[in-house]
């Protein structure tokens, strides 16, 4: 799955100031997917073709720059601005990680079950466990309130290039300009959610050759209406994830609620009656987390030699501490399921992205065309005076970073990884401190437009394990000691003599944030959270002054120049090759297309286009992760077994689609995107369409499940059938 990104849980930490700041989203996660620009007309066609191999159809377009002549030329589909139009208003972003979209007229969401799973996990009990039982609201009265999940339809952009880089020159040091275009940014943020009252954002798109503002409407009362078990939602388990063929029913339905009633969107998808076919065109929409296309070869050496090997390497002993701790018993396996499957799912993500990293020939072929485009700079003396030094500032700026990454990582940029204590507590600590401060002038996550978001989080009602939150502070812990040493400042604090598990112990059970009362009195007084004994509390001011320095270290240092040399870099693409290219991705909606296409695999055999409940069943050995729910079982004599169920494409994609509708050409539903194979996860860095394909669940599928195994015929109707 692409648990959009491939460092889950950096992502989870650090999810409210990514998703008000795209340049940084994600920061450490997710990731899979395509790269490589369109070259233009200014190159040879020879030039072209050496630089960009099964270019196809490659591309996460803008819906405001979607190239209709192209797909009218390949594919002779006329697609209108209607089209685009009502696609984007259908489409809606998870801010839980993904995508998805509206499917009625009644405010009725459609997305992958693991892109719900944090709700659907949040909403279960010991007593009623949903992610094992699966769910379906027999009417609205039933569907289950998300404790803390907020969803976006895009209303608007405008490009806001000029206002961002106000204050800035060509003579501005690096470190000053930033704070000057954050300053900026915040101010246009909070302007705009002030006169409109919807959520804001600032997005930096081609490295910060443009910026952006990005208008949503925001739903935060959102509710489970449906979903399958897990067993059959995620089968195969971690053994398939990133595999094909598949067998995944691999989607949920929520429903979006305002002033207490459901909302009643302008555009809603319908489904197609016949589902998805062998070599059509669809469509995918949705918000692709980040991708690494433009990225230099000094900053993907820098991936491949230390962040993407440390980000292994934590993952890995993580996934085993939690696979230990669910062995004790079926409660402790049921609260770590959640946080285990996207420990999993990242380290799988981040070891294809390596082996992209480590692949000579995708190496040589973005060599190839840094060189090209070095050399096009060299050759015009205005060009090399104006770019001719950008690549000495990167690998200047990466070598600073190499000096403190670790360090940074560990106190600062996913401290605690995924406990939920940890995380509440150093918001409160933070958030009594930058809110009295001029906009401008306090971290992203606590200015005026993002502070709803940061206090859905912090006062969110979701239940938490200290049984769990001590396996993870005690990871932390003995990660920190290794990486750090015994007699690093901060470690000897944290620890205090004792041993890692023993701290642990000690800064959980000597909490009470997990009470939101606790939480409402401590952010009501700075001076209460200042004099709190609260050991969480206490654990978070120690890391904090650590922390904000390596954070200032790491925007003056680092984020100032890659911002500063990345958009020249821009520049120079646009004065060498032309504008028509598309951005990386920055979890914001875009659009690809593609071709609905099996593929030949690395051992020769040919891999059909779909899988279907055929296959599922003779995949179904019994034994986990291969085990059907009894509701699979009991419908097998009802159900269609040649139905098609999972299918693959072309589509540019990446982490952060989860959950993106797959539409026909006449814009109906054909399908869910929910996965990639492992071949394509280096599209990470450069795009290929070979073997790398996009993994979907068809809506045939869909269908003929929920009308022979869950007997859901009130959502058939609502969906039109």
């Amino acid at each position: 799955m692409y648990s959009d990104v491939a460092a889950y849980f950096t992502y989870k930490t650090l999810i409210l100031l990514a998703l008000t700041e795209a340049k940084n989203l994600l920061t450490a996660v997710m990731s899979q997917y395509r790269a490589m620009r369109r070259q233009i007309i200014t190159l040879s066609l020879a030039v072209l073709a050496a630089a960009q191999p099964g270019r196809a159809d490659e591309g996460m377009w803008l819906l405001n720059r979607f190239p209709k002549e192209e797909l009218k030329k390949k594919y002779g589909v006329n697609l209108t601005d209607g089209f685009l139009k009502h696609l984007q208003m259908s489409s809606v972003r998870f801010n839980s990680g993904g995508s998805g979209s509206f499917v009625s007229p009644n405010g009725l969401l459609f997305t992958n079950h693991h892109v719900g799973a944090e709700c659907i996990f949040k909403v279960s009990t010991k007593e009623h466990d949903y992610m094992k039982d699966g769910f379906q609201a027999k009417a609205n009265g039933d569907e289950k309130a998300c404790p803390d999940l907020e969803v976006n339809v895009l209303l608007r952009i405008e490009t806001v290039t000029a206002k961002v880089n106000e204050g800035v020159t060509a003579t501005t040091a690096p470190a000053e300009a930033n704070r000057t275009r954050q300053a900026n940014i915040t101010r246009l943020e909070s302007a705009c959610n002030k006169a409109t009252g919807n959520r804001c954002d600032v997005v930096t798109l081609y490295s910060g050759g443009q910026y952006d503002i990005y208008e949503y409407k925001k739903y935060t009362d959102v509710r489970l209406v449906f979903a399958p078990e897990e067993a059959i939602a995620a089968f195969g388990g971690d053994p398939d994830n990133f595999t094909y063929p598949r067998y995944c029913l691999d989607f949920a339905l929520f429903r979006a609620y305002e002033n207490g009633k459901p909302v009643q969107p302008k555009h809603h998808l319908n489904w197609s009656k016949t589902g998805a076919k062998d070599g059509e065109l669809v469509f995918v929409s949705g918000h692709p987390g980040k991708t690494d296309r433009l990225a230099t070869v000094a900053e993907l050496e820098f991936q491949r030699d230390t962040t993407q090997p440390y980000g292994l390497e934590i993952l890995k002993k993580l996934a085993d501490r939690l696979l230990a701790f669910g062995e004790t018993d079926a409660e402790s396996k049921r609260i770590a399921r959640d946080v285990l499957a996207g420990v999993q799912n990242s380290y799988k993500a981040r070891s294809g992205f390596q082996r992209g990293l480590l692949d000579p020939e995708l190496m040589r072929l973005k060599k190839d065309a840094e060189n090209r485009l070095r050399k096009a700079v060299a050759d015009d003396p205005a060009k090399q005076k104006q770019f001719g030094k950008i690549w000495d500032e990167i690998a200047a700026y990466v070598n600073e970073y190499k000096a403190f990454y670790v360090e940074y990582s560990l106190l600062e940029r996913a401290p605690a990884t995924g406990s939920e204590l940890f995380g509440l507590a150093r918001s409160i600590n933070r958030y009594v401190v930058e809110k009295p401060k001029p906009n401008a002038d306090r971290l992203r996550e606590y200015s005026d437009a993002a502070l709803p978001a940061t206090e859905m989080a912090m006062y969110s009602t979701a239940p938490i394990y200290p049984a769990l939150e001590e396996v993870l502070v005690a990871e932390w812990i003995k990660r920190m000691v290794e990486k750090l040493g015994t007699n690093h400042a901060i470690a000897k604090k944290v620890l205090a003599g004792r041993t890692p598990e023993m701290a642990a112990q000690y800064y959980v059970r000597g909490s009470k944030l997990a009470d939101v009362a606790e939480r409402k009195s401590l952010t009501a007084s700075p001076a209460a959270v200042a004099a709190s004994k609260d050991t969480m509390i206490e654990l978070a001011r120690m890391l904090d002054p650590e922390g904000r320095a390596f954070f200032k270290r790491f925007q003056d240092k680092v984020e100032a120049v890659q911002t500063s040399s990345a958009s020249r870099i821009a520049q120079a693409r646009f004065a060498v090759y032309g504008a028509n290219e598309y951005p990386d991705a920055t979890f914001t909606l875009r659009l690809t297309y593609a071709a609905v296409k099996g593929y030949t695999n690395a051992e020769g055999k040919k891999v059909a286009w779909a899988s279907d409940f055929a296959g599922l069943y003779g995949r179904a050995t019994g034994v986990e992760p291969f085990v059907l729910p009894p509701s699979w079982k009991k419908a097998k004599g009802a159900l269609r077994l040649a139905t098609p169920y999972n299918f693959v494409s072309t589509a540019d994609t990446h982490g952060g689609n989860s959950g993106s509708p797959t539409v026909n050409a006449k814009g109906e539903l054909v399908g869910i995107l929910f996965d990639g194979n492992i071949e394509g996860l280096p599209n990470q860095y450069l795009y290929r369409d070979k073997m790398e394909r996009s993994v979907h669940v068809a809506s045939q599928g869909i269908v003929e499940a929920l009308r022979k195994v869950y007997g859901a015929t009130g959502i058939l109707k609502e969906i039109g059938f």
